[in-house]
């Protein structure tokens, strides 16, 4: 009897999203392997943020497919959803609620009980050094914080993909490099992890594999090491995207 095959953790067949006259997403096809810690790469307005969006359940596409671990997300979103935990970008919180009580609504939510949801709000509240914080209304918390406990939400119910946009956007360097070790451990345990960054060292340091997104096309996409091949992956992306223009500044802004 031949060992069944895992399906990727997540695969996207040919994405599409136009808003107005403006295409976001033109296409995209990704596979992320199971148990890989998958960096997104690319500048201000390439699709990043619409890929994630559509992949996860949160944006409609106009075409192609999102499946989670074999399971399309647009056709049984309910099954989709209880194997992903998303922190995306600029999506409002109900931050009228203190920290402790947003983590035990999303986990009630995601249908857990009240006695397991109490021990792992516990846990994530000390693991992400925001117990003191789980009083607080999330409203006074700072940027960071506010990271903080968006991911704490997304953990609560132990999903087998994270999906996380910019997590390190506005945390300092002490956090990130806890959420790191986190992220690090919830791979080691087989979960999957995708982020996306505009640091391109941290995505080189953190991630076994990377795509390279611009224009809402895949550009390059493959294990990190394929994808930057001799040079680091930043210089790898500047030469893919372009743009770079090496200016030296007006005359005005020199004082020698």
């Amino acid at each position: 009897m031949e060992p069944a095959t895992i399906p990727p953790a997540l695969e996207l067949r040919g994405l599409a999203k136009r808003f107005g006259d403006k295409i976001a997403v033109n296409g995209i096809s990704l596979t992320i392997p199971t148990g890989s810690c998958y960096g997104l790469v690319g500048p201000n307005g390439a699709g990043k943020t619409t890929t994630l969006s559509m992949a996860t359940g949160l944006l409609r596409p106009e075409f192609g497919q999102a499946l989670i671990s074999g399971i399309d997300v647009w056709e049984h979103p309910t099954e989709a959803k209880q194997l992903v935990g998303v922190l995306a970008d600029g999506v409002k919180l109900f931050d009228r609620l203190t920290g402790e009580q947003l983590i035990t609504y999303t986990g009630l939510l995601a249908g857990l009980d009240a006695e397991t949801v109490a021990r792992r709000c516990a846990d994530l509240l000390t693991m992400l050094d925001l117990r003191d914080a789980g009083t607080t209304l999330v409203v006074d918390y700072s940027a960071g914080m506010t990271k903080k406990i968006a991911l704490a939400c997304a953990l609560v119910h132990a999903p087998r993909l994270l999906v996380l946009d910019e997590p390190f956007e506005s945390v300092d360097p002490v956090s990130a490099a806890n959420i790191r070790d986190i992220l690090q451990g919830f791979v080691r345990g087989g979960g999957t992890v995708i982020v996306s960054s505009h640091s391109m060292d941290l995505v080189q340091r953190m991630c076994d594999h990377v795509a390279v997104i611009a224009s809402g096309r895949v550009l390059a996409a493959g294990t990190v090491d394929e994808v930057r091949g001799g040079s680091t992956l930043e210089d790898r992306f500047v030469e893919l995207v372009g743009g770079r223009q090496h200016l030296e500044g007006p005359t005005w802004l020199n004082h020698s």
